[in-house]
């Protein structure tokens, strides 16, 4: 089974969602919702994680965190385990509340962090729940806003800051800023790989370090392959069966397309696409480098997570642990 890769390093601001098992609701009253922000508190003061946004909705969460210390996955894995713990003793029952591994998307703090807040706070919204994000008592805008003082588990002063230095005007601008949201559209169609929002350069450079690992199967083929180039530019220009053999043998090798993929992208059955890969003339050689180049961060790391086992891979070597 697929496990997502994670990628942690010092100072890293991450966009993350869980979801109830089955879509089951995971706060039954007011009361849940309050044990799971004061557990939220808690696992930021344990592990320094800062928590800039935050939406609980009715069967599932959206947080907006900052790792100082690079170390999420060790994170949200107490904040998961805990409240599970808490619910299970509170409504009589067993087993797990949560589906599946949470998401979690890195994002860019200089140029996304307000957008990705914003989107956060205006879920509500967007859900057709409330009208404007000051009817919505359980997400971080009110306390951004000044409308109620914050929960303890929200830092507002960087949001804040980037509206200006006195308290009160920011507030403001953050509210309006908030509001101007509303009807935009979603900012999700620029996330690589389903695993990164940025600027081109932001995502460049951990485009290097995934590459890798394409290998490594149990990481998602979307995020082995980020950044890589859509089927419309590999196979532009393809005339002659040569040449179209080329190009699909190197759409498959090295970007990692599946054959159903370029099957339906050019309208072929997928056999079609099996010959062609498997009779075509090779590709270009793959560049003969280190896919992690000679100036890698040693500092970063990649976690793909599977419950309490994970997969840790650390540049320069990988380190597997399967329990």
């Amino acid at each position: 089974m697929a496990r997502p890769l994670r990628i942690e390093y010092d100072g890293a601001v991450y966009h993350v969602t869980s979801r109830g098992n089955a879509r089951k609701s995971i706060f039954k009253d007011d009361e849940d919702r309050i044990f799971f922000l004061d557990t939220l508190k808690k696992v930021n003061d344990k592990y320094n994680l800062l928590c800039h946004a935050y939406c609980l909705m009715n069967n599932h969460y959206h947080l907006v965190i900052e790792t100082p210390d690079g170390n999420l996955s060790k994170g949200m894995r107490q904040i998961n385990g805990v409240y599970t713990q808490l619910y299970n003793k509170r409504h009589d029952r067993v087993g797990h509340i949560f589906q599946g591994r949470y998401k979690a998307i890195l994002i860019q703090k200089e140029s996304h962090l307000l957008e990705v807040s914003r989107y956060v706070v205006l879920n509500p919204v967007r859900a057709k729940a409330v009208k404007h994000p000051d009817e919505w008592k359980w997400s971080s805008y009110r306390g951004t806003a000044g409308k109620d003082n914050p929960h303890p588990c929200l830092t507002t002063d960087w949001i804040l800051g980037q509206f200006g230095s006195k308290r009160r005007q920011s507030e403001k601008k953050y509210s309006e800023f908030i509001t101007a949201g509303i009807n935009e559209e979603k900012i999700w169609g620029n996330v690589k790989g389903q695993s990164i929002l940025g600027e081109d350069e932001f995502i460049e450079k951990f485009k290097r370090y995934i590459e890798g690992y394409k290998k490594v199967k149990e990481i998602p083929r979307s995020q082995r392959y980020v950044g890589r180039p859509e089927l419309k530019k590999l196979l532009k220009g393809a005339k002659g069966k040569r040449e179209i053999s080329r190009k699909t043998k190197e759409a498959v090798q090295r970007y990692g397309y599946s054959q159903r993929e370029i099957a339906d992208y050019i309208g072929i059955h997928y056999s079609t696409v099996s010959r062609l890969v498997n009779k075509g003339p090779d590709p270009l050689d793959p560049l003969a480098l280190d896919p992690l180049g000679e100036e890698h961060n040693a500092s970063v790391r990649f976690v793909a997570e599977s419950g309490n086992n994970s997969i840790t891979l650390d540049p320069p070597s990988v380190k597997v642990i399967c329990q």
